[in-house]
């Protein structure tokens, strides 16, 4: 499973709650449209009195790398991306593997 994560920096002049009411309500429609997308996650940043550097971060599970490209070169990116235009002033993104991490590594383990 290969991952696009981007962390995503308000337009300014919105409010909090227009910024997540354009991504949290708005934009999930025309992101579920992407063919191939296996799983969609938004986080938002929480109110703190420190000013974060981005405003959330969002993740979208696709099969393979070849998948992200098919579904980024689409119809429904160029509407998503016409979208994003309205309320971000900038995303950077990657693409990851995820690797899940043991909490409890010596679980189970024997100590001589």
């Amino acid at each position: 499973m290969i991952k696009v994560v981007a962390v995503l920096k308000a337009k300014e002049g919105l409010s909090r709650d227009e910024f997540l009411y354009k991504w949290n309500v708005e934009h999930p429609v025309l992101v579920r449209k992407l063919p191939g997308l296996r799983r969609y996650r938004q986080n938002p940043a929480i109110e703190h009195h420190k000013e974060w550097p981005f405003n959330g971060m969002a993740e979208l599970w696709f099969d393979s790398v070849v998948d992200v490209k098919t579904a980024y070169a689409g119809a429904e990116a160029r509407e998503l991306f016409e979208h994003e235009h309205e309320f971000l002033a900038d995303m950077q993104w990657f693409l990851a593997d995820e690797v899940e991490i043991d909490l409890e590594p010596d679980k189970g383990a024997r100590t001589p």
